[in-house]
């Protein structure tokens, strides 16, 4: 765009600086033309190539004993020419003629020389040049007269107080002048150039009072400009209702988490005023049964803080990996025998596959086993119990990890979301409380190690998710 517009800057000014020159051409030339009819002023002495014909044709008349004839050069000349001769003694009278018309005088008064010279007294088609040829103190003059419709001549003079007052008043006008060409043109290409600037300007104004429905049509040297604000709205636009669709549903979440929250503080609070209460008389064991109760729902609660504040940290890039040669092999079957030791987990199918018995690579252990077990748990929760699960590791040029089961699948309108903060599924087989994080914080850890993690899913067909390092 800057091109364009550095042309149209130079366009105007050469477009400019010609009008000027052809106006004040056609100034002068008003001018000489206006003072030749006045007889009055001239700036130019020059001899044409014509004259100094007429002039050096001197040479070629011979005048010897009171006898004058031209030599065959002279003879010549005026043949190529086009041209005729006579020549006048100091009397006016023609004492030789060569190829002139025969209706021309034989004796010219001073007079007649004057109007021959100055004025065209014998056709439309022919000029007559005078010149003069000195012999023994005697003087003779010649016209030629020359045929050719496209010769002209003109006697100017000049005065040299014309000339001053010319200069005068004449350069200021001329000033003037070309000073109004300039700001007519300047004004033309202003308004052509900052006309679509307004537009630019209130489009702007507009997108910073959010209103995204601009549309311009990108024409003239701010297409580009005009397409990138039309961009800009449509992004805008679209930012605006994707920050709208996460302000609910973090407001989603916020309530979801605070219910979540609130039910385990309530059975803390509930058991620890029972247990505080005199006019009940607990059995050891119920002390025990209530205090495990306790421990259990503060587990949940810690377990919730600490997704929080991890997701928080990895957001804004807060947290140093621990990086350390760790064997991927032992680690994901140390994840995998744990959860099935659980023995809430204890009857669940989980296959751990791998083709290679050691694979080191420097990672963060402990994050990366948050991030495998977030996955493991996510595809025991949303399924039913008899769901198959495979966790498998191969090393190729990279390091894969997949996560498969043939569980319920996951909706397309979830799956696109699936890594986002604040998302919970829906398809949960079973009571699923938490902080709603763990696939985002597993997809944060994962990047923070410079990976990259998909997901592939079909409804009735199960969930494929890989991780690759």
């Amino acid at each position: 765009m800057k091109w364009k517009l550095t042309g149209r800057f130079l366009f105007s000014v050469v477009l400019v600086v010609i009008l000027v020159i052809i106006f004040n051409l056609f100034t002068l030339l008003g001018f000489f033309i206006f003072q030749s009819y006045k007889n009055h002023s001239s700036f130019s002495s020059n001899e044409s190539s014509v004259e100094t014909f007429t002039r050096q044709f001197q040479n070629q008349i011979i005048i010897s004993n009171n006898h004058i004839t031209l030599n065959e050069k002279g003879k010549k000349e005026l043949i190529n020419n086009n041209a005729w001769v006579q020549v006048l003694d100091s009397n006016g009278k023609v004492v030789l003629s060569y190829r002139a018309p025969a209706n021309l005088k034989e004796k010219y008064s001073p007079l007649d020389i004057i109007q021959m010279y100055k004025y065209k007294e014998i056709d439309a088609d022919t000029t007559v040049f005078i010149g003069e040829k000195n012999v023994k103190q005697k003087n003779y003059s010649y016209f030629i007269g020359i045929k050719n419709r496209h010769l002209q001549r003109v006697v100017l003079s000049y005065d040299t107080r014309d000339v001053r007052h010319f200069i005068r008043v004449g350069g200021v006008t001329l000033i003037i002048m070309d000073s109004l060409i300039a700001l007519f043109i300047g004004y033309i290409f202003s308004k052509r150039l900052t006309k679509p600037i307004h537009k630019i300007i209130e489009g702007i104004k507009r997108l910073a009072s959010k209103e995204y429905d601009i549309n311009y049509r990108p024409v003239g040297v701010y297409k580009d400009v005009f397409y990138n604000v039309n961009h800009l709205s449509y992004q805008l636009k679209s930012n605006e209702i994707e920050r709208k669709k996460l302000d609910k549903m973090k407001e989603e979440w916020i309530a979801n988490i605070s219910h979540d929250i609130k039910t385990p503080l309530a059975s803390i609070k509930g058991y620890a005023e029972m247990m505080k209460d005199t006019d009940y008389d607990f059995t050891i064991e119920e002390m025990r049964e209530y205090a495990e109760i306790i421990e259990q729902k503060s587990q949940y609660l810690k377990e919730v803080i600490e997704d929080l504040n991890l997701s928080t940290r990895l957001k804004n890039k807060e947290l140093s990996l621990n990086r350390k040669k760790t064997n991927l092999v032992a680690l994901l079957r140390g994840i995998v025998i744990d959860i099935l030791n659980d023995a809430k987990y204890s009857s669940r199918n989980i296959d751990f596959q791998f083709n290679e018995e050691k694979i080191d690579m420097d990672v963060d252990e402990l994050l990366i086993r948050r991030a495998i077990n977030n996955l493991i748990y996510n595809a025991i929760v949303h399924n039913n119990e008899d769901v198959q699960i495979t966790v498998s590791i191969e090393k190729k040029e990279s390091v894969y990890i997949t996560i498969n089961d043939n569980g319920k699948g996951i909706k397309k309108e979830e799956l696109d979301r699936i890594f986002d903060r604040y998302y919970r599924g829906t398809n949960t087989g079973e009571s699923h409380k938490g902080s709603g994080l763990g696939m985002a914080i597993a997809n944060d850890i994962v990047q923070a190690h410079d990976g990259e993690i998909s997901i592939e899913s079909r409804i009735g067909e199960g969930t494929t998710i890989q991780i690759v390092l």
